[in-house]
């Protein structure tokens, strides 16, 4: 989302923002500098889970849970984390349940490529005689 060109949003322009690893559509409620207020109408990406410190790392003290925020609920972002937003505006709940089966799509094929080279490894391993 980052260009040479800074975007200046206007009262009522839909805007694509990046809101703690979620994407989603909006409205824009109120503009300003370098802050605008934002309306949330859909979900493009929804946010990631567990410590974006340490990432796919499962033992962490604290995994994190990250909900997308709710239709409507309004939100101050930076212009710098938004851009234009152009075409038609996806039903909220279809937006988020996209989205959600995206993430759990993309997790179950990461998981799948862990256990398949896992399982290589092990075999390796035997091989080796160690």
């Amino acid at each position: 989302m980052q260009s040479n060109e800074r975007f200046s949003p206007e009262t009522g322009a839909l805007v694509v923002i990046r809101y703690k690893t979620g994407e989603y559509v909006g409205e824009v409620m109120e503009a300003g500098t370098p802050r605008s207020l934002v309306k949330v109408l859909a979900v493009l990406k929804h946010p990631e889970q567990g410590d974006l410190h340490n990432p796919y790392n499962p033992d962490v003290p604290m995994f994190h849970e990250r909900r997308a925020l709710s239709y409507t609920e309004k939100t101050n972002i930076p212009a710098g984390d938004m851009e234009p937003y152009h075409g038609e505006i996806p039903d909220y709940k279809e937006s988020l349940k996209h989205a959600l089966a995206a993430d759990i799509a993309e997790l179950d094929r990461l998981k799948r490529w862990a256990e398949r080279g896992l399982g290589q490894l092990e075999q390796l391993h035997k091989e080796y005689k160690f």
